[in-house]
């Protein structure tokens, strides 16, 4: 098992940049593919990005690509979600999950999740 813990949400600008942490309680964070979903309440959870357990395969969602990167230091058990270009419609509770197994670009395919941080862009 493996416990997330996110950080480095907040309030900004429409235009302006985030990068979002996620640090991972295992030792074994190195085998398991991470990745980032959001959600708005009264709407269902939405994947945003995932990168596979070696840091070489990233997938996004189409609303996200081009302005968010994911990437990861398995050195650190950390995981990253550097968010530019932030619009009023990308507001929600971020959450970094993980999972052992393929695939991994849906919000189903993970098996851990951590508690979410906030993030609200202003326009």
């Amino acid at each position: 098992q493996v416990q997330l813990t996110e950080s480095g949400g907040g309030l900004v600008q429409a235009g302006e940049s985030l990068r979002l942490s996620c640090a991972a309680s295992s030792n074994a964070f190195s085998v398991y593919n991470v990745g980032w979903s959001r959600q708005v309440p009264g709407k269902e959870r939405e994947f945003v990005a995932a990168i596979n357990w070696g840091g070489i395969r990233t997938y996004y969602a189409e609303s996200v690509k081009g302005r968010f990167t994911i990437s990861r230091s398995n050195a650190e058990n950390m995981a990253y979600l550097q968010m530019n270009s932030l619009k009023p419609e990308d507001t929600a509770v971020y959450y970094c999950g993980a999972t052992a197994d393929d695939p991994y670009t849906q919000v189903n395919d993970f098996d851990f999740w951590g508690q979410g941080t906030q993030v609200t862009v202003s326009s």
